[in-house]
């Protein structure tokens, strides 16, 4: 019995056929841009590693804005950069705090605009770690206290509720975090108010160029006892299953480029919308290739982009979104 040769090229014949049967769609609906936000004066600073982002102070925050919203991007999410820095992050959860004022005044130019904010510590903190910092009794060795830590990271994930943020999105991979800050928002009032969680965080090299944006470096030692073995899968299955079990309302795997095999996982594997974080030396090595002439940079781009949409991510940040917005919208 003979069969009929299957024709796919049949489907590629011209360009309004294959958009016809695209089985991945990339929509500038699926971006977050991440915006660093600092204390000062008329302050645009360009990050040396990260071309084309900045460090804003609030006084020239709006026009960024204004830039995200004509790109037609409608999330942000907001990091910032203390003027002040001590041993229990205390600017983090500050009513005052530099996050807590953007994101008022965002609400106040944007009300549209969804803002999430990044809760952690480490850009708080005068050595660098997510979470509060003791000597051991026994080996005189500092650790990460998971459990102290808790307490502070509720504080900031209600004080930036407080503020007005629409998503709460804890990055700090303490255990426990999601329950916590989950049991904290419902206490102060904002049941609503959903958590993205960082669910599967692998201690990755691709982090270098944020943490000279974000001004976070750890002091000492590094963060692999609380970030993930980047060769480990399984860890990342039970991470996600925990979180869900406490109350995450998305799930994200940071990096996504490396780790789409991870995006693909926790798609087939759960119901709630899963998060790629396309981090800074992602974006970083792209920007370098093209300033070198070795990439066609908005080619390289939205294939990525679309290649994590195509593992699995409902969602994606990516310090390229407002160049991807208008590439998508067909502008050059």
């Amino acid at each position: 019995m003979s069969f009929p040769t299957v024709r796919n090229r049949r489907l590629r014949g011209n360009a309004a056929l294959r958009n016809m049967v695209r089985e991945t769609v990339l929509d500038r609906g699926d971006f977050i841009y991440p915006i660093f936000v600092t204390h000062g004066h008329n302050i645009k600073d360009e990050i040396p590693s990260m071309p084309g982002v900045y460090h804003f102070s609030l006084d020239r925050l709006e026009e960024e804005i204004r830039d995200v919203q004509a790109a037609g991007v409608e999330s942000v999410l907001l990091f910032g950069i203390p003027e002040h820095k001590d041993a229990l992050g205390t600017s983090a959860y500050a009513a005052d705090g530099i996050v807590q004022q953007s994101i008022r005044a965002v609400k106040g130019w944007a009300p549209e605009l969804l803002i999430v904010a990044d809760t952690c510590l480490c850009q708080f903190t005068d050595h660098g770690h997510c979470g509060i910092v003791h000597v051991h009794e026994h080996t005189g060795e500092a650790v990460v206290d998971n459990d102290s830590s808790l307490d502070l990271l509720v504080q900031t994930a209600v004080s930036q509720a407080a503020a007005g943020a629409d998503v709460i999105a804890p990055s700090n991979m303490m255990d426990g975090f999601v329950l916590a800050i989950r049991e904290g928002l419902d206490e102060a009032g904002y049941s609503d108010v959903p958590i993205m969680s960082y669910s599967v965080k692998y201690a990755s090299a691709y982090y270098g160029p944020f943490r000279d944006a974000a001004h976070s470096a750890p002091q000492f030692g590094d963060r692999k006892t609380y970030q993930m073995d980047p060769a480990n899968v399984r860890e990342a299955q039970r991470e996600a299953e925990s979180d869900i079990a406490e109350g995450a309302d998305m799930l994200m795997v940071k990096p996504a480029l490396a780790y789409l095999d991870v995006l693909r996982m926790l798609k087939q594997n759960y119901s709630l919308p899963v998060v790629a974080y396309n981090v800074s030396a992602e974006y970083s090595m792209v920007k370098a290739a093209a300033a070198n002439g070795w990439i066609d940079e908005k080619a390289i781009v939205l294939e990525t982009l679309t290649g994590m949409k195509r593992a699995g991510a409902d969602v994606i940040i990516t310090y390229h979104a407002k160049d991807a917005a208008r590439w998508l919208r067909g502008e050059e």
